[in-house]
């Protein structure tokens, strides 16, 4: 993008403030003409006209075609350059990676996906996840990469990208994942918890109007994204939402996070593996004792078929998890749970045992407006997720610092 701009950058004044704004209004569809843009600012027709001109200078804003007349000259719409640039997102969980790469209006061009055990450690995962990067981009169009955002499965600091101490990924703990991503690329990263990212790609979906909503995902293990307001609550440490370290009252199972009783020891996709292999060893029969690999997701695919062990398994779990989501919605008071994972793929077999319990466990105002709903079936939902989380740290947090480069910068997005 070109710069060349007249604007006094080293400061937010008034002039860099509402060209900014202006920006963001056209981005967001918020406005799409100059008159709409001074109805809304309050600005006069010559400021707006400044403005804009200096927006398409810089590359940011072009023009679009003619919209509809009032009953004088039809105004010429505006439309956001999303092709000046590229948004990486790798989403990584517990036994998968998936890489996508998006123009800058979050829409996904391309996307690979892998299975993939994440305790093979962080080097030979992300000498993977940069062999999938390198593939996207030899099938590319060349548009320079602006950003990346990462998701991993377990509590990130989000200040500095790295994990802290979680539970199903050895060797991570401490692990500076943006670093290895700015290095590759030299823009700007952000590395997130993975539910976090669900619970951002629900709030697009919902046109990113503020909302409270908790998204549990029921994978290989257990966690939640906390929404209030529209914002993400990452708590202290990154460690908001950890759910599946939650102790199960009467449980003595050992979790693998060295404790015992923990509510993914209990009900998360890996214990299911765990209790139905001992199960079959002790003799149950059925779709699962049949040859091939027990995973999570065969679980829940016999669970609807009608396989009693499964059935049974998915249930227990169920229960349990809804005992848990209980205390966040009387903590809480949200007014939507989206039920996401491996686990939950089982469906309304699933979310009828949840919805039971939460509502017998829950205070009648807490649940009086709340609905549980499953997931959208998407492949690219983690991906949607960490697209929200790029653009809103780009646009809407830290623009002000880069916005004169006409493009990010690692040093604008990182100043202080």
């Amino acid at each position: 993008m070109a710069t060349g701009s007249t604007l006094r950058f080293g400061a937010q004044t008034d002039e860099v403030t509402s060209l900014l704004r202006i920006v963001n209004m056209v981005r967001t569809g918020e406005a799409t003409t100059r008159p709409e843009i001074g109805r809304l600012t309050g600005l006069g027709r010559g400021v707006v006209t400044q403005r804009v001109d200096q927006a398409i200078a810089m590359g940011y804003l072009e023009d679009g075609d003619f919209g509809p007349s009032s009953g004088g000259r039809a105004p010429r719409t505006l439309r956001f350059r999303s092709d000046a640039g590229r948004i990486l997102v790798c989403a990584l969980g517990g036994l998968h990676i998936h890489v996508g790469i998006a123009a800058l209006d979050g829409d996904v061009l391309d996307q690979t996906h892998r299975d993939w055990d994440i305790a093979r450690g962080p080097a030979e995962t992300l000498d993977t996840v940069m062999q999938m990067i390198d593939e996207l981009l030899e099938r590319g169009d060349g548009v320079p990469i602006w950003a990346v955002a990462v998701g991993l499965p377990g509590p990130v600091d989000f200040a500095t990208g790295r994990p802290v101490a979680p539970p199903i990924m050895p060797g991570w703990n401490g692990f500076d994942v943006r670093r290895r991503f700015e290095q590759r690329f030299g823009v700007p990263v952000w590395v997130d918890n993975d539910v976090n990212l669900l619970a951002l790609g629900v709030r697009a979906r919902h046109g990113g109007e503020p909302a409270d909503l908790v998204y549990c995902k029921i994978g290989t293990g257990i966690g939640a994204g906390l929404l209030s307001g529209g914002h993400l609550h990452r708590g202290n440490n990154g460690a908001a939402g950890d759910i599946g370290h939650v102790r199960v009252a009467g449980s003595e199972e050992p979790c693998r996070c060295g404790k015992t009783g923990c509510l993914e020891a209990v009900a998360g996709g890996w214990a299911l593996v765990r209790d139905a292999t001992a199960a079959i060893a002790d003799g149950a029969t059925g779709a699962l004792a049949a040859p091939g690999d027990l995973t999570p997701e065969r679980i829940s695919r016999a669970a609807e078929d009608g396989d009693a062990l499964a059935i049974t398994l998915i249930q227990r779990s169920a229960r349990v998890v809804g005992e848990s989501i209980a205390g966040i919605v009387n903590l809480f008071n949200p007014g939507e749970i989206v039920v996401g994972g491996a686990v939950a793929a089982a469906g309304e077999l699933f979310l009828a045992e949840v919805r039971q319990r939460v509502y017998e466990l829950s205070l009648p105002l807490a649940t009086r407006d709340l609905a549980i709903v499953q997931s959208v079936d998407d492949v690219s939902e983690p991906l949607r997720g960490g697209l929200e989380l790029a653009r809103e740290q780009l646009f809407e947090v830290t623009f002000p610092r880069w916005f004169a480069e006409g493009h990010p910068t690692l040093a604008g997005t990182t100043a202080a």
